[in-house]
């Protein structure tokens, strides 16, 4: 007999014990130790029992024991300093409010919208590197004090819960979460009736639910369709993350971005929140939020179509985690038409020109979320400064005309949540109670390492090993359970002693999982050796539709079940925060060997790094701009092969080398006290080197200050006097007048051979069909040449205005240029739009160049 509708009855807390409910739903919790202990220290066993989980704990926590508490002084004032420090972190200033002071264009309110967001265990509402990136996110924003709010999705079934069955072939299961049992509590108007939002999603009019999540001093809101009022296939656009087809996740995305507009308002106005003025799309999933801005001036302020674009586009950054095409949302043009065609009053030939793709290359029965992104954001960035330079290049067709290092989108390398990641045991040690004394940043010492004799550094590790060890023998014995095979070798797999090598990520192809076993032979020999082993952990889920990630798998696992590999190397099912958080300190080298390029970022070698692990990595992502031989070793990549067996091959062989040359020999190699002296100098110096670069704290302070602040100051010059029509009609005038505007004529005097620091004149006759002077910039483009003289390295210097050209109507242009390096030099004279509101002259993508 099955019920038809179930509830939570939850315990009276007594009232001394009250602060222990307001604990609970603030997740700040989940990153803050002593929290952690106050309510293990309720009912340690439950504690254990309950995954974690404060709420869920005490909803089956002993009245007897809740009593007993209650009349324990020493318990009640620990809760009350707990409570009272709560108070002080969501009430005091902090850094964003000293910088908001000093910068009065910063940001009253930020939105940041996410399909994901990875903050804890116990509110699975993430996959992977993206969620968990904008769970750090908040949790960092709200250590600085940043007014921004979270906007999001909440999946009844989060995402699957990975197994393997006996021949290590994943697994997927979704078990349905109850709201009522998640850290989040119902948005409910001053009569108590819960707030409702409503969006027309594939022509049916679609009601969602408003969760909130307290991530510390961040909101976060989250639609949920499961509603009784919503048919069954409505209800079911909230069933899972990255589930269903291409209809199913183009209706995600349409409540993620229209909706989550609409949620935003409505949770501004039940709470007195700001309404935001920057709106942060992460990733591709969210930018239907332009359209609904664009909506919203039109009907509202009554502006003009062209006009709020200029509103909506000035406030706008788009966030690209993708570096490769295949990676970004694309849609039909039919599917985009049928969803958008009464989204009045915006005309729907607009509206698909947003995401066309027309451009060389491009297909034009395509709606493309991320090119979308790009044309609604005035400002838009990678997400390291490789992945920077691997976006211009991918995008580089919607700017024709320019260089690469043109292309206007930048680059914020992400960072990881030290609170979140780091192990308490090393947090408490680098943990400083001032914050301007050399080395200290956001209460963290750097340096406080150099000031501890090494042994304590390797015992502190060695005690790490053995933490992650006991999570693996538990996750093992569980999976050795549920395949039906024998968990007899469990007890012993892994050893607290042995150099340990970890590697967990994403089961996708390119990450390359299996390029450990392409010499098995000689990977047993190092996995047996028996004096100077190795041992590695692996984790990862692939995709429920990936099977050649799948597959991968598979043979990972399937090598790992081998009798002389078995407990040596081992595969952990269901990699997830729980999981994460004590593998990434107790291993002593992080592997990552993704094909180069492919990487965006790859945060999980910071999390290593922030727990004295050293990174054994392609060049890609963050390792690229942050490597060092003191942090650990680069593996050569070998691009230049096309073949890709060969280029396996090829740095499977570096990945060997490695190991057993450098890695092995410096782990074992131990003074008279059994210390491995040269590896502890290598913790110290990550920690003080990588530690403040990969924290989360850096990378928020990078968005305020490149990126929140000048877009909140853009969006506040547009919004003045009637400013975003007068914008809107500029761009106007100078597209319909760029097909004329040319350059005429070029005159140089300059020889052929000239000396470093000699200065020459140009002149540029310049056909401006209409256009004023200042409504264009003449540019000189200089740099090196190649054989079919395309221009590298480029530089460019601005012409000034000389006057009408005598001959014609064309107006002349000069500049005196400076001969700055030796070698073979070409130039080229090129014609851009001019406004002092655009963000760089390549925003319109227009350029007219010199034949």
């Amino acid at each position: 007999m099955r019920a038809i509708r179930r509830f939570i009855v939850q315990p009276v807390l007594p009232e001394p014990l009250r602060p222990l409910g307001d604990l609970a739903r603030n997740l700040r919790w989940s990153w803050h130790p002593d929290t952690q202990e106050v309510f293990r220290a309720v009912d340690p066993d439950l504690w254990v029992s309950t995954g974690g989980n404060p709420l869920k704990m005490l909803s089956q926590v002993s009245p007897e024991r809740l009593e007993a508490l209650s009349h324990d002084r020493r318990f009640v004032r620990r809760l009350e300093l707990i409570r009272d420090d709560l108070t002080e972190y969501l009430t005091g200033e902090r850094w964003y409010q000293t910088w908001a002071a000093a910068n009065p264009e910063a940001p009253k309110t930020i939105g940041y919208f996410s399909a994901e967001f990875g903050i804890s265990e116990v509110l699975p509402q993430y996959s992977g590197g993206l969620g968990i990136l904008a769970g750090d996110h908040l949790k960092s924003a709200s250590d600085l004090g940043l007014p921004l709010i979270g906007v999001g999705l909440l999946y009844h079934h989060g995402y699957f819960i990975q197994s393997l069955n006996t021949a290590g072939w994943q697994q997927e299961r979704y078990p349905l979460l109850d709201p009522n049992e998640l850290p989040i509590a119902m948005l409910t108007d001053a009569d108590g009736a819960p707030v409702i939002i409503e969006v027309e999603i594939r022509g049916v009019p679609v009601q969602a639910q408003l969760w909130v999540a307290n991530v510390g001093r961040v909101p976060l809101v989250l639609m949920d369709t499961n509603l009784e009022v919503n048919s069954e296939r409505e209800r079911l656009i909230t069933d899972k993350l990255y589930g269903g087809g291409s209809d199913h996740r183009l209706a995600q995305e349409v409540l993620l971005g229209v909706g989550g507009v609409r949620a935003l308002r409505e949770f501004c106005r039940v709470t007195g929140h700001s309404v935001p003025v920057v709106y942060h799309a992460n990733e591709g999933h969210a930018v239907f939020m332009g359209l609904e801005r664009i909506r919203e001036r039109m009907v509202n302020e009554h502006e003009s179509y062209d006009s709020a674009v200029e509103q909506v586009r000035a406030g706008t950054l788009f966030t690209t985690h993708t570096p490769v095409p295949a990676g970004i949302d694309r849609f039909g043009m039919d599917q985009v038409r049928s969803q958008f065609e009464s989204f009045t009053p915006l005309p729907i030939d607009r509206v698909l020109g947003l995401g066309a793709e027309n451009f060389s290359g491009g297909d034009p029965s395509r709606f493309n979320m991320a090119v979308m992104g790009l044309r609604l954001s005035q400002r838009a960035n990678g997400v390291s400064e490789l992945h920077g330079e691997v976006s211009r290049q991918m995008f580089q067709q919607l700017w024709p005309g320019f260089d690469v290092s043109e292309v206007p989108i930048g680059s914020v390398t992400n960072g990881v949540h030290g609170h979140t990641w780091v192990h308490p045991e090393l947090q408490h040690l680098l943990e400083s109670p001032v914050d301007d004394a050399a080395g200290i940043r956001d209460g963290w010492d750097w340096h406080a390492l150099d000031r501890l004799d090494g042994s304590e550094i390797w015992t502190m590790k060695r005690r790490m090993r053995g933490q992650m060890i006991t999570m693996a023998r538990e996750r093992l014995a569980a999976s050795a359970a549920a395949r039906g095979m024998s968990a007899d070798w469990v007890s012993t797999a892994l050893n607290p002693h042995t150099l340990t090598i970890g590697f967990a990520r994403r089961g996708a192809s390119y990450k390359r999982l299996t390029l450990m076993l392409s010499q098995p032979e000689r990977l047993k020999a190092l996995l047996n050796h028996p004096e100077t082993p190795i041992q590695i952990v692996i984790a990862g889920k692939a995709h429920p539709a990936d099977d050649i990630g799948k597959g991968l798998i598979q043979q990972m696992v399937q090598f790992a079940d081998q009798d002389d590999v078995r407990g040596r190397l081992v595969f952990l099912p269901d990699y997830d925060i729980s999981l994460a958080k004590p593998l990434y300190p107790g291993c002593d080298v992080w592997l990552n060997n993704p094909l180069r390029p492919l990487e965006a970022c790859g945060t999980s070698g910071m999390k290593a790094a922030l727990n004295m692990g050293f990174n054994l990595s392609i060049r890609d992502g963050w390792w690229d701009e942050w490597y060092d031989p003191d942090f650990g070793w680069a593996i050569p990549s070998v691009e230049m092969l096309g073949n890709q067996m060969e280029r396996d091959a090829a740095e499977a062989e570096s990945l060997y080398e490695l190991i057993e040359r450098e890695i092995v020999p410096r782990f074992y190699t131990r003074d008279s006290n059994g210390i491995p002296t040269a590896w502890v100098d290598m913790m110290r110096k990550t920690i003080a080197g990588l530690g403040p670069k990969v924290r989360a704290t850096r990378m928020v302070r990078d968005y305020v200050k490149k990126y929140y602040t000048p877009a909140a100051a853009s969006a506040g010059r547009v919004a003045c006097n009637g400013t975003a029509t007068e914008l809107a009609f500029w761009k106007q005038k100078v597209r319909a007048a760029w097909p004329g505007v040319a350059v005429a004529r070029v005159e140089s005097r300059l020889p052929e051979t000239v000396e470093v620091g000699s200065s020459h004149v140009v002149e540029a006759a310049v056909r401006l069909n209409g256009l004023s002077p200042s409504d264009v910039a003449v540019e000189l483009v200089s740099g090196e040449v190649d054989a079919v003289d395309e221009l590298r390295n480029v530089q460019i210097d601005r012409f000034e205005l000389a006057g009408e050209d005598s001959s014609d109507d064309n107006v002349l242009f000069r500049l005196t240029d400076v001969s700055k390096a030796a070698g073979l030099i070409g130039y080229t004279v090129r014609v851009v739009p001019y406004h002092p509101l655009l963000a760089s002259t390549a925003e319109l993508g227009l350029a007219a160049l010199a034949e």
